[in-house]
């Protein structure tokens, strides 16, 4: 299918879209804690890899990555126009994704990569689980405070 807009219009649209505070991810992410009692996370937590959030006590780095962005392919999101160039795009994401994960693991923390769609679904309970484990499976003395 063809993009409805035009070249210049699309570029502007994509300047747009935000990698803090998106309201598909980040925010809702932080709505899934606070429902769920999940405490001790922090934001913008400067360091290389720049996680999206992080438990410091356990160790576990959160990153929660866009669908399109990322190359997850849970829905058809490549877009016609510029195949080579959003292709290649996604691949060095996912390849960036995997170098840091690599990283934090190889300084003992525990990743955790939640994809945007997982955050949609009706069902969040299955993503609470990933969370819960992710804190049992770290090597801190340190749970969820409910």
């Amino acid at each position: 299918m063809a993009d409805v807009f035009g070249t210049e219009k699309r570029s502007e649209i994509m300047r747009k879209v935000k990698s803090k505070n998106n309201n598909s991810t980040e925010l809702r992410l932080i709505e899934i804690f606070k429902k769920n009692g999940i405490k001790g996370w922090q934001r913008n937590y400067s360091v290389k890899g720049h996680p999206d959030f992080v438990f410091l006590k356990q160790k576990i780095a959160v990153f929660v990555d866009g669908c399109f962005w990322h190359g997850h392919d849970c829905r058809n999101t490549k877009p016609s126009d510029n195949r080579d160039y959003w292709s290649n795009k996604r691949e060095r994401n996912r390849k960036h994704d995997e170098e840091v994960s690599a990283m934090f693991e190889a300084r003992g923390w525990t990743v955790l990569r939640i994809w945007e769609c997982e955050l949609k679904r009706k069902n969040e309970s299955i993503l609470v689980d990933r969370i819960i484990n992710a804190f049992h499976n770290s090597k801190s003395d340190d749970y969820l405070k409910y």
